[in-house]
């Protein structure tokens, strides 16, 4: 979104103006431990990420996990996060149900679905 708004800066001869260095500094802040070292992978003509390190990383192996020993996320939360990420999608069923009567989403037919 930044990169898209900083060429419509350009594009309209808006360089030099405040929006271009509030931008700037919004950059600078987001950005600001972003270091580290990323190995590629070169093969006819593609690039291939294969790793990266950073001193900043926000992904522990550790941390990733639902286990007992270490919960930093708790298994419960999973499930809250599914149900607000599809609450918009839920409100407007509702919704198109209210007013018609009926929703062009149908219920699905949940013995169809294989569970392990």
């Amino acid at each position: 979104m930044i990169a898209l708004k900083y060429a419509d800066l350009v594009y309209n001869g808006q360089w030099y103006t405040r929006l271009r260095q509030a931008l700037d500094a919004f950059v600078d802040v987001t950005q600001e431990h972003v270091t580290g070292a990323a190995r590629l992978k070169l093969y006819k003509g593609n690039i291939m990420l294969v790793g990266r390190k950073s001193p900043f990383s926000l992904y522990r192996e550790d941390y990733a996990t639902f286990g007992e020993e270490r919960c930093v996320q708790p298994e419960g939360d999973a499930e809250g996060f599914i149900k607000l990420f599809g609450l918009p999608m839920k409100v407007a069923a509702l919704l198109d149900i209210a007013g018609t009567g009926r929703s062009e989403y149908a219920r699905p037919d949940y013995s169809a679905f294989k569970r392990d």
